[in-house]
């Protein structure tokens, strides 16, 4: 079994690079090797699969990674952590099945993965910036056909949660847009370093078909936007802005075969994508 990072290993490394965990890049190092196995083994990774890690920091997951799949794409917008995660792969003996890249993963296309083609995502994904990161790789990386990522619970819950949710909201409509998405168990808080103030979640996700529409994804979005920005609104008033007038946001609610009178948080992505398609 693959040798992984302890606490007093991660400790040893972060002071070799006078490392200081930071908020602003939502620095939180998973140091429990129980949850780095536990990750992966619900990930269900194939021998075939191409997995992409965001944030790999100190390498705990990407050590767990490597002997589970054919190949292993991580992205770290640190140069110092991204420089020295192929060192602390070699030490610890993994197979030579690793590509580092070096950029911030909210500004990655395909084509700056050294032509992997990435069917996973696995991930500790950086708390501050877990949804636009999530949604951006969804986007540019259609090959993607499942991924398990950690995010604080609270945001495990939104992304998870179905219509008529109280939780339910952007990040909720928009994953479902891409996937089918649920909650995979809960992560306790002493098993990163530092201790964050918040519990965390695991979040699975299986890639779907998007609804069959004549509307495009930004168009769809940008209906889901609206409804939520005043989530309290009925559809007819939150979408006036949208249609024009209140008057016309219902002539296209009620084509799309909407009450007006209902709100965002009751609606389907499915539901959603029938708005769009009737915007004056």
């Amino acid at each position: 079994m693959m040798r992984l990072l302890g606490p007093a290993e991660i400790r040893i490394l972060a002071d070799k690079l006078d490392l200081r965990p930071t908020k602003k890049l939502g620095q939180n190092f998973v140091i429990d090797a129980g949850t780095v196995r536990r990750i992966v083994r619900v990930a269900d990774l194939s021998p075939d699969d191409v997995v992409i890690e965001i944030g790999p920091g100190l390498g705990s997951l990407t050590l767990a990674l490597l002997p589970s799949a054919e190949h292993v794409v991580v992205v770290e917008i640190d140069p110092v952590l991204a420089g020295r995660l192929p060192i602390t792969v070699a030490e610890h003996g993994a197979a030579d099945n690793l590509t580092v890249v070096n950029a911030d993963a909210m500004k990655i296309a395909l084509g700056d993965l050294s032509g992997h083609v990435p069917t996973a995502l696995v991930a500790n994904l950086p708390y501050n910036v877990s949804v636009p990161v999530l949604l951006h790789l969804l986007e540019i990386l259609p090959s993607l056909r499942k991924g398990l990522v950690m995010v604080q619970s609270e945001v495990a819950d939104r992304l998870a949660a179905g219509p008529g949710s109280k939780v339910y909201g952007v990040p909720s409509a928009k994953a479902a847009w891409y996937a089918d998405v649920r909650r995979a168990g809960p992560v306790g808080r002493t098993v990163f370093w530092p201790v964050p103030n918040v519990d965390s979640g695991l979040v699975s996700l299986v890639r779907r078909d998007p609804p069959t529409t004549s509307a495009s994804r930004e168009e769809v979005f940008a209906v889901v936007d609206a409804a939520f920005a005043q989530r309290r609104k009925t559809l007819r008033a939150a979408l006036a802005t949208w249609a024009g007038t209140a008057p016309q946001a219902e002539t296209a609610l009620r084509a799309a075969g909407v009450d007006p009178s209902t709100r965002g948080e009751q609606l389907t992505i499915e539901a959603f994508a029938r708005i769009a398609e009737q915007k004056p």
